[in-house]
């Protein structure tokens, strides 16, 4: 498969394993910022490097991800895009409660955000699969379980951009790791479960 990038990044490739350094105060959310007395609220940025291939109709993406975890809201993430007004990320970030979690974002015009389960470590198995114009996000922690943390529609043309995004939306930035990324045009049976 062919890859491309939107926002260009340094990658380093070696066998299985892809490094994208996300540059300081990166992300992809696009939303309003009110005001609040405490706490951050998500600023609109979508200058992430998203390293991205285009695949046509249903597929499966699978993914380990992992990294350092420094600053609130660091992400290694996974992002289905029809276009900068209409995606979805799912991500293995550091929230501003301070946990290691599944995260969610859909953007239809603007981004809502969702906390999933909080996960122990510093790596996960992420996991995308599109039926149709609706999609689910998966996490895990062996590669091999898989348990939904999202399901939604997403108004996509047949033909999408998928790939992997890293993001560092308030912090220095660093690296982010990918390893064994699997695409497979396949249907699966059951798209809350993943199979």
């Amino acid at each position: 498969m062919e890859f491309k990038w939107l926002n260009e990044g340094e990658i380093v490739k070696k066998d299985n394993r892809i490094e994208i350094k996300a540059p300081a105060q990166t992300d992809f959310f696009c939303g309003s910022i009110d005001e609040c007395e405490e706490g951050i609220l998500p600023e609109s940025l979508c200058n992430a490097p998203f390293y991205y291939t285009e695949i046509e109709g249903d597929f499966i993406l699978k993914v380990k991800v992992s990294h350092g975890f420094k600053d609130t809201y660091d992400s290694a993430s996974v992002m289905v895009m029809k276009d900068m007004n209409c995606w979805a990320k799912c991500c293995f970030e550091l929230t501003d409660f301070g946990t290691h979690a599944a995260v969610s974002v859909v953007t239809k015009g603007d981004s809502d955000d969702a906390n999933g389960c909080n996960l122990e470590g510093d790596t996960a198995w992420l996991q995308v699969c599109r039926v149709g114009n609706n999609f689910a996000f998966h996490y895990s922690m062996d590669g091999k379980n898989f348990y939904m943390m999202r399901y939604f529609h997403l108004p996509v043309d047949p033909i999408v951009k998928v790939g992997l995004l890293a993001q560092a939306p308030v912090g220095n930035g660093g690296i982010r790791v990918y390893e064994d990324l699997s695409i497979r045009k396949t249907t699966v049976k059951n798209i809350r479960a993943g199979k």
